[in-house]
Protein backbone atom coordinates (compact mmCIF):
# COMPACT_ATOMS: atom_id res chain seq x y z
CA UNK A 1 0.00 0.00 0.00
CA UNK A 2 1.49 3.16 -0.71
CA UNK A 3 1.69 5.96 1.83
CA UNK A 4 -0.79 8.67 1.86
CA UNK A 5 0.14 12.48 1.87
CA UNK A 6 -0.02 14.00 4.91
CA UNK A 7 -2.30 17.16 4.64
CA UNK A 8 -1.58 20.38 5.93
CA UNK A 9 -3.16 21.01 9.39
CA UNK A 10 -5.85 23.97 9.95
CA UNK A 11 -5.70 26.92 12.25
CA UNK A 12 -8.69 26.33 14.02
CA UNK A 13 -7.11 22.87 15.12
CA UNK A 14 -4.74 24.88 17.61
CA UNK A 15 -6.12 26.61 20.87
CA UNK A 16 -2.42 28.69 21.27
CA UNK A 17 -0.08 30.56 19.13
CA UNK A 18 3.14 32.08 19.29
CA UNK A 19 3.39 34.78 16.25
CA UNK A 20 7.61 34.92 15.97
CA UNK A 21 9.59 37.46 13.33
CA UNK A 22 11.47 35.52 10.67
CA UNK A 23 15.30 36.61 10.68
CA UNK A 24 17.14 37.00 7.81
CA UNK A 25 19.97 34.86 8.43
CA UNK A 26 16.76 32.06 9.07
CA UNK A 27 17.31 32.23 5.29
CA UNK A 28 19.18 29.64 3.10
CA UNK A 29 20.51 29.74 -0.19
CA UNK A 30 17.57 28.67 -2.03
CA UNK A 31 15.57 31.73 -1.18
CA UNK A 32 13.25 29.93 1.68
CA UNK A 33 13.73 29.51 5.60
CA UNK A 34 15.44 26.56 6.36
CA UNK A 35 14.56 23.71 7.31
CA UNK A 36 16.53 23.25 10.42
CA UNK A 37 14.67 26.49 11.70
CA UNK A 38 11.62 24.91 11.84
CA UNK A 39 12.77 23.00 14.74
CA UNK A 40 13.70 26.47 16.87
CA UNK A 41 10.19 27.62 16.12
CA UNK A 42 8.62 24.16 17.75
CA UNK A 43 11.24 24.70 20.87
CA UNK A 44 9.94 28.12 20.90
CA UNK A 45 6.24 27.97 21.05
CA UNK A 46 6.27 24.88 23.58
CA UNK A 47 9.19 26.25 25.94
CA UNK A 48 7.42 29.92 25.98
CA UNK A 49 4.43 28.12 26.52
CA UNK A 50 5.62 26.29 29.63
CA UNK A 51 7.63 29.32 31.20
CA UNK A 52 4.76 31.61 30.74
CA UNK A 53 1.50 29.52 31.14
CA UNK A 54 2.88 26.68 32.98
CA UNK A 55 5.20 28.79 34.91
CA UNK A 56 8.59 26.70 34.73
CA UNK A 57 11.24 27.66 36.00
CA UNK A 58 13.65 26.56 33.84
CA UNK A 59 16.69 27.18 36.31
CA UNK A 60 15.42 25.79 39.75
CA UNK A 61 12.11 23.24 38.53
CA UNK A 62 13.50 19.57 40.07
CA UNK A 63 11.78 18.43 37.16
CA UNK A 64 12.99 19.60 33.63
CA UNK A 65 11.63 18.24 30.24
CA UNK A 66 14.10 16.90 27.60
CA UNK A 67 13.24 16.47 24.10
CA UNK A 68 13.23 12.84 22.99
CA UNK A 69 11.83 12.93 19.66
CA UNK A 70 10.64 15.86 17.34
CA UNK A 71 9.27 15.34 13.64
CA UNK A 72 8.55 17.76 11.01
CA UNK A 73 6.26 17.73 7.69
CA UNK A 74 7.14 21.18 4.96
CA UNK A 75 4.24 21.73 2.70
CA UNK A 76 5.18 25.01 0.93
CA UNK A 77 8.27 27.56 1.93
CA UNK A 78 8.21 30.84 3.90
CA UNK A 79 10.78 33.64 3.77
CA UNK A 80 12.15 36.34 5.52
CA UNK A 81 10.26 38.74 6.51
CA UNK A 82 7.39 36.50 7.38
CA UNK A 83 5.45 36.68 10.59
CA UNK A 84 5.54 33.34 11.17
CA UNK A 85 2.75 31.79 14.00
CA UNK A 86 3.03 28.19 15.74
CA UNK A 87 0.36 26.63 16.70
CA UNK A 88 0.38 24.54 19.78
CA UNK A 89 -1.84 21.60 20.67
CA UNK A 90 -2.01 18.54 22.89
CA UNK A 91 -1.26 15.23 20.90
CA UNK A 92 -0.63 13.08 23.93
CA UNK A 93 -0.04 13.65 27.87
CA UNK A 94 1.37 10.35 29.86
CA UNK A 95 2.62 10.44 33.37
CA UNK A 96 6.13 11.26 32.56
CA UNK A 97 5.90 12.38 28.61
CA UNK A 98 3.87 14.50 26.63
CA UNK A 99 3.76 15.04 22.78
CA UNK A 100 2.80 18.39 21.60
CA UNK A 101 1.51 19.14 17.66
CA UNK A 102 2.52 21.84 16.64
CA UNK A 103 1.33 23.83 13.25
CA UNK A 104 3.72 26.69 11.55
CA UNK A 105 1.44 29.76 9.53
CA UNK A 106 2.35 32.17 7.60
CA UNK A 107 0.29 35.24 9.56
CA UNK A 108 -3.12 34.36 8.36
CA UNK A 109 -3.11 31.63 6.56
CA UNK A 110 -5.68 29.11 7.30
CA UNK A 111 -3.58 25.59 6.33
CA UNK A 112 0.44 25.18 7.69
CA UNK A 113 3.32 25.78 5.73
CA UNK A 114 4.59 22.82 8.25
CA UNK A 115 4.03 20.50 11.22
CA UNK A 116 5.08 17.97 13.31
CA UNK A 117 5.66 17.11 16.95
CA UNK A 118 7.73 17.16 19.74
CA UNK A 119 7.94 14.61 22.86
CA UNK A 120 9.44 15.53 26.25
CA UNK A 121 10.10 13.24 29.03
CA UNK A 122 10.07 15.00 31.70
CA UNK A 123 13.35 13.82 34.27
CA UNK A 124 14.62 14.75 37.43
CA UNK A 125 17.21 17.55 37.24
CA UNK A 126 20.01 16.13 39.55
CA UNK A 127 19.33 12.36 38.47
CA UNK A 128 18.25 12.44 35.13
CA UNK A 129 16.00 9.94 35.47
CA UNK A 130 11.91 10.15 34.24
CA UNK A 131 9.57 11.89 36.99
CA UNK A 132 5.99 12.32 36.52
CA UNK A 133 4.66 15.62 34.83
CA UNK A 134 4.81 18.43 37.57
CA UNK A 135 1.01 19.04 38.59
CA UNK A 136 0.92 22.70 38.00
CA UNK A 137 2.33 22.08 34.73
CA UNK A 138 -0.15 19.12 33.92
CA UNK A 139 -2.97 21.54 34.93
CA UNK A 140 -1.17 24.68 32.68
CA UNK A 141 -1.59 21.52 29.69
CA UNK A 142 -4.97 21.03 30.23
CA UNK A 143 -6.20 23.36 27.54
CA UNK A 144 -3.69 22.59 25.06
CA UNK A 145 -6.36 19.11 24.47
CA UNK A 146 -8.58 19.30 21.47
CA UNK A 147 -11.47 16.73 22.11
Amino acid sequence: MAPTKHQPRRRVEYPHFLAIQSRWNDMDKYGHINNMVYYGYFDTVVTDYLVRIGQLDTDRAPAVALVIESHCTYHRPLAFPAIVECGLRLGTLGTSSVRYDIGVFAQSDETSAADGYLIHVFVDRATRRPTPIPAPLREALAPLHLP
